[in-house]
């Protein structure tokens, strides 16, 4: 069964991310869907997270969800690439993780910019995309 990230669709270097993801999910893997997406809201609905904090990554596998560091690094996992090798940051108390994590989020905009709209991907990568 595939995995579900989550993802600001309007955020630069989210985007930049998810592009990431797919090129090394080799597996094929994982799917996509913006968090102001209407599948977005639904899942943020479904397991009682905020539906207007878009200021994390969210990971879905199965019944289970994962935010901030601790979903990018669950994610860095199954990618082929240099990115896997980033996983045992795992073992860093995620406090100590998290922190960097919204640090770097909560400046997102003013450091890598932000779309007027959602991403809309090529034509190659829309079966990656949930609607």
């Amino acid at each position: 069964m595939s995995k579900i990230i989550l993802f600001d669709g309007i955020c630069n270097l989210c985007n930049g991310a998810v592009n990431f993801v797919i090129k090394h999910d080799k597996n094929n893997l994982y799917h996509f869907a913006s968090l102001q997406s209407d599948i977005g809201q639904e899942y943020l609905k479904k397991f009682n997270l905020s539906l207007n904090n878009f200021d994390t990554f969210i990971l879905i596998d199965e019944n289970e969800f994962y935010t901030a560091s601790t979903a990018s690094l669950m994610i860095a996992k199954n990618l082929s690439g240099f990115a896997r090798f980033l996983y045992p940051l795992i073992y860093i108390p995620k406090s100590i993780r998290d922190v960097l994590y919204r640090l770097l989020a909560k400046n997102r905009y003013s450091l890598f910019g932000k779309a007027n709209v959602c991403k809309i991907p090529r034509d190659k990568d829309k079966n990656k995309f949930l609607n």
